[in-house]
């Protein structure tokens, strides 16, 4: 076959070629965590199973498992809610967008994915480690149809995220902390999934937190595993970590970077627009339900020939 015909051939589902494991800590559990990246077949979806119980627990990832959105996205069974969970999952979920990873089981230790270097770089590395296999089923998307928005609070408080039509998947956040180290760095971004660029642009970007907070997120049994090792860390003026930030703007793209994986809990990646104002994982997941509650904003959509499907949705990240 010659390179041409690439682009009549179908979009096909991925997962890994083989298994590929990590050990770290959970940033809020403080706990030491072993994480295993196993191949799943075709319409799997992604699975998290907590291996570290007496009987192990599947906990695919879909909107409606998502239980908990304080300081990160949790899920667990949606006929058990209360049940075990896997939290802070969204890290990993950035990098399966970020390199269109439809089908992956996630066998963990502990209720929490490991936080590694803070962004989604370290699951990057090992997604590609692995290698991407190519599934002889199409992939499938969900093309937002109509505007779909959630909104939460009024005048400063104001924070909304909307999913909108769009021929392609584009990401746009804006923060305002009004805090003198954040307001020196790029306060919007805007990520156009088509460049190809999520390796470079968005995944190094880290998971930041205020030395204001750390005391009330600890009295809540939160933050315990964070450092300057996996966490930006400001106090009432700048950045304490000795190297500094990695992007100009690297604490918006770290919102995006989030947003993308909160995104991805649709199991399907997304055919639309994504516009957030001072959003986060709760409005994210809002917005997600949202979208899913009305049949006629959305729609399941496969391509038979790549050169059918919007420009960047069939060139991913090279599969080897």
């Amino acid at each position: 076959m010659c390179i041409g015909d690439n682009r009549d051939i179908m979009i096909p589902q991925r997962s890994l070629k083989s298994l590929t494991r990590a050990v770290g800590v959970g940033v809020h559990s403080g706990q030491r965590v072993e994480l295993t990246l196993r191949p799943a077949p075709p319409g799997t979806g992604i699975v998290f199973r907590r291996i570290d119980l007496p009987r192990p627990v599947d906990i695919p990832v879909t909107p409606e498992a998502v239980s908990d959105t304080r300081m990160a996205t949790t899920i667990s069974r949606v006929d058990d809610p209360g049940g075990p969970k896997v939290q802070t999952i969204e890290h990993l979920l950035s990098a399966c967008a970020g390199l269109g990873i439809d089908n992956l089981y996630v066998d963990i230790t502990a209720d929490e994915v490991p936080i590694l270097d803070g962004s989604a770089a370290s699951f990057v590395f090992l997604l590609q480690s692995a290698g991407i296999a190519l599934q002889n089923a199409p992939k499938r998307f969900l093309r937002v149809r109509k505007t779909v928005e959630v909104r939460e609070g009024e005048g400063a408080a104001l924070k909304w995220a909307r999913l909108a039509p769009f021929d392609g998947y584009k990401l746009a956040f804006e923060i305002e902390f009004h805090h003198p180290a954040l307001d020196a760095t790029g306060q919007r971004v805007e990520f156009d999934f088509s460049s190809g660029q999520y390796k470079r642009d968005i995944a190094r970007a880290r998971t930041f937190g205020f030395t204001r907070d750390v005391e009330m997120m600890r009295a809540r049994g939160l933050g315990l595993g964070g450092s300057m090792d996996n966490v930006i860390v400001v106090d009432d003026y700048r950045v304490l970590n000795a190297e500094g930030l990695r992007y100009d703007d690297e604490f918006v793209k770290h919102k995006i970077l989030d947003a993308m994986g909160d995104m991805h809990v649709a199991g399907k990646p997304l055919i639309g627009a994504y516009t957030a104002f001072k959003g986060g994982h709760a409005l994210n997941n809002r917005l997600l339900r949202a979208l899913l509650a009305d049949a006629s904003a959305y729609e399941i959509v496969s391509f038979e020939r790549a050169s059918d499907a919007p420009r960047g949705l069939a060139d991913l990240a090279p599969a080897w």
